[in-house]
């Protein structure tokens, strides 16, 4: 269960690079650790760590000002490559609870949703400016409100963004599909109780006896 997502404000981390696809975000090789030891480490593992584990300075999460963002402003086609849902989780075990982004790759932008993080689709030449006036000036926070899907800068501009709205519910509360239909359960029974008194030839029959 990922935790409800209502309002983020906090520090924005800029990634410039375009086309940052999923063996980036999470190298292929970390996929068969198991996830309940948590993937947090091995985000963007190859570009955070040189060959001999030491901290590479120059990438944004490894500067003081980014180390910890929950938030990265992105660039075009972020989350390309192949399908894999360790991306969203290596994201999410760091600490990352909202990408926005020009654009995503469609399949990581669902196993974002999926897995407790806000993608934020935002117009290229806002994101351009954010990026850039966050390399410039290190600490600004953004606040992402899912509520009224909104994102506002430091500056108090305020951006709508569009977001399945199940999906949004389900951020909202912080559960998943399955936890929903878990929800459900007491009134599915009470629907096969009811059901089954007024149609009791539906009960169903254990035919294991029968030759």
């Amino acid at each position: 269960m990922a935790q409800p997502f209502t309002m983020l404000d906090a520090i924005a981390a800029p990634l410039d690079a375009e086309n940052v696809d999923t063996d980036q975000i999470l190298p292929a090789r970390f996929l068969k650790k198991p996830r309940e030891l948590g993937y947090g480490s091995y985000l963007f593992h190859d570009q955070r760590f040189d060959d001999c584990g030491k901290e590479i300075s120059g990438f944004v999460l490894n500067r003081p000002a980014f180390r910890d963002a929950p938030i990265i402003v992105a660039n075009h086609n972020f989350g390309c490559g192949s399908s894999r849902e360790g991306a969203a989780y290596a994201l999410y075990d760091y600490g990352v609870r909202c990408v926005v982004a020009p654009s995503f790759s469609d399949i990581f932008y669902r196993n974002c949703l999926r897995n407790g993080i806000v993608p934020v689709r935002l117009a290229s030449d806002v994101c351009a400016r954010m990026r850039t006036e966050l390399v410039s000036q290190p600490g600004q926070h953004l606040v992402v409100d899912l509520g009224r899907q909104q994102v506002c800068d430091w500056h108090g501009s305020a951006y709508t963004f569009a977001i399945d709205p199940f999906h949004r519910e389900l951020l909202l509360h912080g559960v998943d599909e399955i936890e929903l239909t878990l929800s459900m359960l007491p009134a599915v029974a009470a629907f096969e109780r009811d059901y089954y008194r007024i149609a009791p030839w539906s009960l169903p029959h254990d035919n294991s006896d029968q030759s």
